[in-house]
């Protein structure tokens, strides 16, 4: 994380769109809304929630956004993961360093890969909330009788226990999620202001998780000889007095999640002293997902009005007008570094889907920062009925991305993967040769399949093979 200065909750005069205010989307329909069966002690826990100190800064936010503007005309890359889904019971010590531990190794090998500062963006402090391709379920219970009950939505919301008790939308979650986000966001920061990411002395990383790999040897030496060649090279920069060093080893750390409710996010947007601008004062990054980016919902409303970077996750369904549309509205002033393009295309259809699309933003003149998601398109159903991904679909569709940025004339600017620093199997392939068998070994995530630290890893080598060719 960056920064120490702290934001109030002063109020100041502001420049929100017009009509606008962090209210406003209530007077618009609600994609995967959320019924709270107490409203009064919704409004209770919004109200507590609107008082307590914001998790991140304006500051913070604002430097985010540059880089965000560099990577967009491919001066940095953007290495963006993490939990599918949150949990409030993994807000431990050693789950939270290893989420983190990964993320700086994946950003190591991009560095050496791409030639470029990467900015490191965490689905983590947040990422409570998931949406759901229906709002309710079938289920038995304890004493064998099959009800409906609502979905699980993430533990901002509710439980994920087939009871109705759990299933019943609790406010109490909100202030839940603000609590151990808050106590997330604490160790992380001491954490990367405490040496534990120190680039110069990436060999200190545990490498243990290769062990069990079918190719251990060769993965095992590439790290250690891209981990000691970038430490060598960093110590001779900094020898002949190179100042721009700083933007290679400086270990910035921003968050991110979906802004799904907007209970939440509203109760913690504000102005701050000496800006005019409201911020979500949640996350650094906020995205609305494929399922909310409706023109006249209450999503894109809420999200028009705030000063934080904004991604939209794209599917190959998106028509290239109706983004077009999402961007203006998004961004009225075409502000560097405001926009993020999430593509979340599908290994089938991203070669038909995807040139139209650059195609498209290219000519308009919008400045725009595309980040490739291969996750969520090329999610599949077992025979048995658990979800999982193949790392060899997830692999080709980020080539077939960086073939289509490469013709249209755009730049890719980074990646964004669910992933885990667990030795989970919950998605088949890799070099550590997980196959559909394997999945019930240790399948954990709370609702869609992660790359495990090894498959993670695996992944960085190979992007940073094609950025180190292109």
């Amino acid at each position: 994380m960056t920064g120490s200065k702290r934001d109030t909750t002063a109020p100041k005069p502001s420049t929100a769109p017009r009509g606008w205010h962090p209210d406003s989307w209530r007077e618009f329909p609600v994609a995967q809304g959320i019924t709270y069966p107490d409203p009064a002690k919704l409004a209770a826990a919004v109200e507590t929630l609107r008082n307590m100190p914001p998790l991140v800064t304006s500051w913070e936010i604002e430097r985010l956004k540059k880089h965000l503007a560099d990577a967009q005309e491919g001066r940095r890359f953007i290495l963006q993961g993490g939990d599918c889904a949150e949990t409030l019971a993994d807000t431990r010590p050693r789950v939270i360093s290893a989420k983190l531990k990964i993320l700086m190794q994946m950003s190591l090998v991009l560095v050496h890969g791409s030639m470029k500062p990467v900015v490191r963006i965490g689905r983590i402090a947040g990422q409570y909330a998931k949406p759901r391709s229906q709002p309710t379920e079938r289920g038995k219970l304890a004493d064998g009788r099959e009800v409906e009950l609502p979905n699980y939505f993430g533990d901002l919301v509710n439980r994920a226990e087939f009871t109705p008790e759990a299933r019943a939308a609790d406010p109490q979650l909100l202030l839940a999620g603000y609590q151990h986000a808050a106590l997330t966001l604490n160790f992380v920061r001491s954490l990367t202001e405490g040496g534990f990411a120190d680039l110069h002395h990436p060999e200190q990383w545990d490498l243990a998780f290769f062990e069990n790999a079918v190719l251990p040897g060769t993965l095992r030496e590439e790290y250690q000889r891209t981990s000691r060649q970038l430490s060598e090279a960093l110590r001779f920069m900094e020898a002949l007095g190179e100042k721009t060093i700083d933007d290679l080893t400086r270990v910035e750390f921003y968050t991110s999640h979906e802004g799904l409710n907007l209970e939440y996010e509203s109760a913690q947007t504000r102005t701050v002293p000496r800006r005019d601008q409201w911020y979500d004062l949640t996350t650094h990054l906020p995205w609305i997902g494929e399922r909310t980016r409706q023109l006249d919902g209450a999503h894109v409303e809420f999200f028009r009005g705030i000063a934080n970077p904004v991604g939209v996750k794209i599917s190959a369904s998106a028509k290239p007008d109706e983004v077009l549309r999402l961007i203006e509205t998004l961004s009225p002033d075409d502000e560097p570094g405001k926009i993020v393009l999430i593509t979340r295309m599908g290994v089938r259809r991203a070669a038909d889907a995807l040139p139209g699309l650059l195609s498209a933003i290219k000519a308009s003149g919008r400045r725009v920062l595309w980040i490739c998601d291969p996750m969520h398109g090329n999610t599949q159903t077992t025979s048995s009925g658990r979800k999982t991904r193949d790392f060899g679909d997830i692999l080709r569709e980020i080539e077939i991305t960086m073939d289509a940025h490469a013709a249209a004339g755009t730049v890719m600017g980074g990646v964004h993967f669910e992933l885990t620093g667990e030795d989970v199997t919950e998605c088949v392939g890799g070099a550590a040769g997980i196959t559909e068998g394997d999945l019930e070994m240790n399948y954990a995530t709370a609702c869609d399949p992660r790359l495990n630290y090894r498959q993670a890893l695996e992944m960085a080598f190979s992007i940073a093979r094609k950025l180190r060719n292109r």
